[in-house]
């Protein structure tokens, strides 16, 4: 859970709700889509698409280090060997966090973000004052609202997604994991990972 504020965001949860729903009934109305096809979309992001994908690319891509080198090279090309692609995810690149860096990524001008893998943005990616402050005062930001304290020694690299090429991260795998299975490997891959807002959580920690 993240301390982000909203302060500056200029509408409320409610609000937004209420707008989407008012420009659906309009859409349902003038016979641009149905109910039926919008039952199918929330049914599709709420239930299929979203952030476990991104955590098997990850974990396979932790298990072998030939997909990791494609994952690198064309990450929508990969991601596809694995089933993983779709809108919002048509030009797709992955970044690999090791000791020595740390990606983050973040869409200054909206809120562009890889939807295949990782699902629909949270409300704070959305905010104004993260995606402001996260260039200014990126290890700032992680640590007073993602409590993730990135050390000194790691350099911090901030990427900005656009309509045209979506960023994600590739997390360094953790301490502990070796000898895990794909399927083990992949619950200790969170969003906060994959956006670079947080760590891969350890299998010390899954145990606790």
């Amino acid at each position: 859970m993240t301390s982000v504020s909203m302060i500056y965001t200029p509408k409320t949860e409610e609000e937004v709700a209420a707008r989407v729903k008012a420009i659906e009934a309009i859409l349902i109305e003038k016979g641009l889509m149905s109910q039926a096809g919008v039952d199918k979309f929330a049914e599709l992001y709420e239930n299929e698409i979203g952030p476990h994908l991104g955590a098997k690319v990850v974990a396979r891509a932790w298990a072998d280090p030939a997909f990791k080198a494609r994952l690198l090279k064309d990450a929508t090309a990969a991601c596809k060997e694995l089933g993983v692609g779709g809108l919002q995810g048509e030009h797709m690149v992955a970044l690999d966090c090791s000791d020595d860096v740390q990606h983050v990524i973040v869409c200054t001008l909206c809120s562009c973000y890889p939807w295949p893998v990782l699902g629909l943005p949270p409300n704070w990616y959305k905010s104004m004052p993260y995606r402001a402050r996260i260039i200014r005062e990126p290890r700032q930001v992680l640590r007073e609202d993602f409590k993730f304290d990135v050390p000194p020694s790691t350099e911090l690299q901030v990427w900005d997604s656009n309509s045209e090429i979506r960023y994600w991260v590739l997390p360094k795998r953790p301490a502990g994991s070796e000898g895990l299975s794909e399927a083990e490997l992949a619950k200790l891959v969170t969003r906060d990972s994959l956006i670079g807002v947080g760590p891969a959580i350890t299998p010390a920690t899954t145990v606790q």
